[in-house]
């Protein structure tokens, strides 16, 4: 009696499994799927049955630099970072042999592909339109495979050397190029503002003599200068006029 206990009290506990609350137990009973397993302690058949267990956490798959040529023939390598979790663990294990592997493979030849149809400033300028593409075609595949693809993210697009140079040209030629037109501006706003101050000299009277005076109070602040200017030919007028009257 104590032997038949205990060879049921020891096929009980080989047949409890746990399974843990991010986890999902996939049942097989003679070699065919038969249901998924919830988190807790379950009771599995020896011999008769198995399961496998799957990880429902969100994973990130680092996809590694990958040689690609964009739609105007330039060489570069990119990377990116994919995050992925599983939604059907029945389709996980029974329509892919590895996931994690199959998802990799699957985002290098997406990436690649993308990235040709691209030409090199849309990569660099628009990364979250490419992203979104390779999301949408990633997440098209991997739904065969019960995974929900959350986010892509592009993390680096390397550059030949030799293009990073000519980028780098290129900006700084278009910083002279800017850097031109607001110095040309600013000297276009600089003559109108003389001419308008000449005007407005030209035609009020004794605005010359004040802004004379202002030049010379100005200059007499420093008593090392040595100044030389001309009297303006009004003045000299007004002391002929006031030498013909006496």
């Amino acid at each position: 009696m104590e032997i038949v206990l205990g060879v049921v009290v020891l096929v009980f506990l080989i047949s409890l499994k746990q399974v843990n609350e991010y986890e999902r137990g996939v049942v097989y009973t003679m070699g065919r799927f038969s249901y998924i397993l919830e988190p807790g302690w379950r009771l599995i058949f020896p011999i008769f049955q198995s399961f496998r267990k799957v990880d429902i956490r969100t994973k990130a798959v680092d996809v590694p630099k990958q040689d690609t040529i964009t739609k105007d023939n330039v060489t570069c390598k990119m990377n990116a970072v994919i995050y992925y979790r599983v939604t059907d663990a029945a389709k996980t294990i029974n329509e892919v042999e590895d996931v994690y592997y199959a998802m990799l493979q699957l985002a290098q030849t997406t990436m690649r592909r993308v990235a040709s149809e691209a030409t090199l400033d849309e990569l660099l300028s628009n990364r979250e339109k490419i992203a979104s593409e390779i999301l949408a075609i990633v997440e098209k595949h991997a739904g065969a495979w019960g995974i929900d693809v959350q986010t892509v993210e592009l993390k680096d697009i390397e550059l030949p050397e030799s293009m990073v140079r000519t980028i780098g040209k290129q900006a700084e030629a278009e910083r002279e190029k800017r850097a031109t037109i607001i110095n040309s501006e600013g000297e276009l706003m600089a003559s109108q503002n003389l001419a308008k101050a000449a005007k407005t000299l030209a035609t009020s009277p004794g605005a010359l003599h004040l802004r004379t005076l202002n030049s010379i109070n100005d200059i007499s602040s420093d008593q090392s200068n040595t100044v030389v200017f001309a009297v303006p030919i009004e003045v000299l007028k007004a002391i002929e006029g006031f030498a013909k009257r006496r």
